[in-house]
């Protein structure tokens, strides 16, 4: 689907139910894995101004420019002066969705939405969390509503790595107080907190020869990576990490190296993450994987006497961070979900979200689900009741009522 088609085909300022899922259902079917935002961006850009939003308010910046990925567009925000007084708040959910999603073709099936397409994921994950944001400001454009100060962010490069929240221009928000994010889950859950993560890029360096006449004169890096990560599987440095009270989890993600059979493979390439609620246990994860491919480096050499090298490149993807339960934002957000009936659970996730890197730029962040289930892989749906629900939390923490 086309994003001149999709954004044309939404009514302007459509936010009842039926609108609504209308539209939750043609962003999910736009492509827009990290860095390929841009579809996305202008479909929700079309809608903000055929909902009349007022000239200078809708806002972007160039933070795909200092990411990685170096991707097409920037966040977008819509940042709207309210119509009486209070501190700014903000919402805010990503853009873009994993790769698998990329080909989706939502459809209803009961009251769930799922991918009529075999083989890819929903893309639910954020798109749910994009569509509730952008219908909950074209109810505030229809000027029926009394609401202070609020900010609407939709961020790019979530999954690639938090890169949007990271890089967004501070400037362009109006200064929040708090921030209420969008993303995967049920709406009833306020996550207060999230694990920090650590990225680590390996690159192994054996010796090439010639693996039917002369491997004893090689020495083999995939040899070098496979005794260091049964090593760390061995003494309980993968997967889920425990040692007294402290945990966290390690993960060896790609390995790339080699080119033919007959050729002792001189060179692998290893990425690997570390994650953990403490950052001195993390920091330990990180020292125990590198201490792992050092001494598989020293333990294999040719017949004459060369051994293989090992070198370490990572970057802290983003800090851990936990709000008291007595943080304005949290108790905000508890209050606008018993006001549609629910009952608040607060929660602490094992996975990142833009709230860690909006959270350490000084901006408290809890986020709430939209009705995500089974995100990033095939099974994903959509709970319909739990996204409508998701959609009057928002406008409950938009009007601060």
């Amino acid at each position: 689907m086309s994003s001149d088609y999709a954004a044309n085909d939404v009514p302007a300022v459509s936010i009842n139910d039926d609108d609504a899922l209308r539209m939750v259902m043609q962003l999910m079917a736009i492509p827009g894995r990290s860095g390929q935002e841009a579809a996305v961006a202008q479909f929700i850009r079309a809608q903000l101004e055929r909902g009349r939003a007022p000239a200078g308010s809708i806002l972007s910046d160039a933070a795909h420019r200092r990411t990685p990925l170096r991707g097409q567009v920037g966040n977008l925000v819509l940042k709207l002066h309210g119509t009486r007084r209070g501190p700014r708040r903000m919402l805010s959910a990503h853009m873009d969705t994993v790769p698998i999603c990329e080909g989706c073709q939502p459809v209803l099936r009961g009251r769930r939405l799922v991918s009529a397409v075999g083989g890819t994921g929903l893309g639910a994950d954020d798109r749910a969390g994009a569509a509730v944001l952008l219908a909950t400001a074209l109810e505030l454009l229809k000027g029926k509503r009394e609401y202070p100060p609020v900010t609407f962010l939709w961020t790019v490069q979530e999954e690639g790595g938090l890169h949007g929240a990271r890089n967004v221009r501070l400037g362009m928000l109006g200064r929040p107080h708090c921030t209420f994010n969008f993303d995967g889950g049920s709406p009833e859950k306020i996550t207060i907190g999230a694990t920090g993560a650590y990225r680590l890029s390996i690159e192994i360096r054996g010796v090439a020869s010639h693996a039917g006449n002369t491997p004893e004169q090689g020495v083999s890096a995939v040899a070098i990576a496979g005794l260091a990560v049964a090593d760390l599987v061995h003494n309980g440095w993968h997967g889920r990490i425990r040692r007294g009270r402290r945990e966290g989890t390690s993960n060896i993600g790609v390995i790339e190296g080699g080119a033919a059979t007959n050729v002792v493979v001189d060179r692998v390439l290893i990425r690997a993450e570390a994650r953990s609620h403490d950052p001195v246990f993390r920091r330990r994860i990180v020292a125990a994987i590198e201490d792992a491919f050092r001494r598989a480096s020293s333990a294999i050499c040719s017949v004459d006497g060369e051994r293989g090298q090992v070198q370490f490149d990572g970057q802290l993807d983003y800090e851990a961070y936990r709000l008291s339960p007595g943080e304005p934002c949290v108790k905000t957000a508890a209050a606008a979900v018993r006001a549609v009936g629910g009952e608040p659970e607060l929660a602490i996730s094992n996975g990142g979200l833009d709230a860690n890197w909006l959270t350490a730029r000084g901006i408290p962040t809890v986020s709430l689900g939209c009705g995500q289930r089974n995100i990033h892989t095939v099974k994903e749906e959509l709970d319909v009741a739990d996204f409508h629900r998701a959609r009057r939390i928002a406008l409950q923490l938009a009007m601060g009522s």
